[in-house]
């Protein structure tokens, strides 16, 4: 009695592309609750001032 392994491309195929239709929702999912968050801004602007002295020509 010989042994035969029964390969189906198709059937792995599908489940490669169902993993990659989960992996791909729970990015978007994730990345759409994220956005529902409201992280607190900063109510101060931050500026720095650079003087002019420190900058060089490079030509």
């Amino acid at each position: 009695m010989q042994f035969t392994k029964k390969t189906s491309s198709s059937v792995s195929f599908i489940k490669l592309i169902i993993k990659l239709v989960l992996v791909l929702l729970i990015i978007f999912v994730t990345i759409f609750l994220l956005n529902k968050i409201d992280f607190p801004a900063p109510i101060k602007e931050i500026e720095k001032k650079i003087s002019n002295e420190n900058f060089k020509i490079v030509k």
